[in-house]
C-alpha cells in the first residue's frame, strides 16, 4: 500500500529530476541529484579531472608510455564506477531513512 508521504516523496524526486540544469553533469555527480551550485561545481570539476586523465592517456601512448597510459586509463574508469556507487549509497541511505517507524 502507498503512502501519503510515499507519494509525497515520489513528488519531489520528479520535481528536482525534472528542472535539472545541467544534466550532462548529472554522470560527474556524486549525488543523485543536482540541487546547488556547490554540486555544479564538484561534478564540473570531476568532469575536467575526467578529460584530463582522456587527454593525458593519449600523450602518453603517443609518447609510448604504456604502463603509464594502463595506468592512468584505469584512473579514467574507477572515476565513474566510483561516482555511481556513492550515487547508489546515498540513495539507499535516502531510502533506508524514509523506513524508519513514525515512533523515532
Amino acid at each position: 500500500m502507498i503512502t501519503r508521504s510515499k507519494l509525497v516523496e515520489q513528488l519531489r524526486d520528479y520535481q528536482i529530476r525534472s528542472q535539472h540544469k545541467c544534466p550532462a553533469l548529472t554522470v560527474f555527480s556524486p549525488k543523485p541529484h543536482i540541487n546547488s551550485w556547490v554540486d555544479v561545481a564538484v561534478a564540473s570539476l570531476l568532469a575536467f579531472l575526467f578529460c584530463v586523465l582522456l587527454v593525458s592517456s593519449y600523450v602518453s601512448l603517443y609518447f609510448r608510455y604504456f604502463w603509464l597510459s594502463f595506468v592512468i586509463v584505469c584512473l579514467g574508469v574507477l572515476l565513474p564506477i566510483r561516482l555511481r556507487r556513492s550515487r547508489q549509497t546515498l540513495a539507499r541511505k535516502r531510502d533506508r531513512r524514509l523506513f524508519l517507524p513514525l515512533s523515532m
